[in-house]
């Protein structure tokens, strides 16, 4: 496992603040920020906040951060980029009054899948995002502990790809997050 450093990425969109802070990267979110194409909500929106690196076959990549998210749509995890119609965010979002694990897959249209982790709420928690030839495969947990798995979806091996840790705020100014790892392993050997 590699610790990647912050300084390797580079911004989708740029934040409002990134900050070191020791090891910790604690960046703040634009109000409005978000990632979203047209399902049910008929909009678009490419406006999160992604610190991503090329994203190789084969490899794996965690990012920790701490689950502060306290209002509606605050949002944290991993962005997979392929293209501006083609991207994953998997992570914690605050949604109806709690904190939940999902993800959003999308390919022209956004999907998005949700579990309520309310007990995860200011919590460290790591992400996990492994690319196989042809699939991504996203787990999580509270650091230290297993991951659970969350979804997995197709994504062609052939296809260029950049990931990285992501936040963003739709509805509010001042979501800051702290992040704390962003490493890079081998993929998982397989779904279970």
């Amino acid at each position: 496992m590699t610790n990647q450093p912050w300084a390797t990425g580079r911004w989708t969109h740029a934040p409002v603040t990134a900050t070191a802070d020791g090891d910790d990267l604690v960046v703040t979110a634009a109000e409005g920020s978000d990632a979203w194409r047209r399902t049910a909500y008929g909009f678009v929106h490419d406006s999160a906040h992604a610190l991503v690196a090329p994203f190789a076959v084969g490899t794996a990549l965690e990012v920790t951060f701490t689950a502060d998210l306290p209002e509606q749509f605050d949002q944290a995890g991993v962005f997979v980029a392929v293209d501006e119609e083609t991207w994953v965010k998997a992570g914690l979002e605050r949604s109806d009054g709690l904190l939940q694990l999902g993800a959003v897959v999308t390919r022209g249209w956004s999907d998005w899948s949700v579990a309520p982790v309310d007990d995860w709420s200011g919590r460290r928690v790591t992400v996990r995002v492994s690319r196989s030839d042809d699939a991504l495969v996203v787990r999580a947990g509270l650091e230290g502990e297993d991951q659970q798995f969350v979804r997995v979806t197709p994504l062609d091996g052939a296809r260029a790809a950049e990931a990285g840790p992501y936040l963003c705020s739709p509805t509010r100014a001042g979501l800051a997050v702290r992040f704390h790892a962003w490493r890079v392993t081998e993929a998982d050997a397989g779904l279970h």
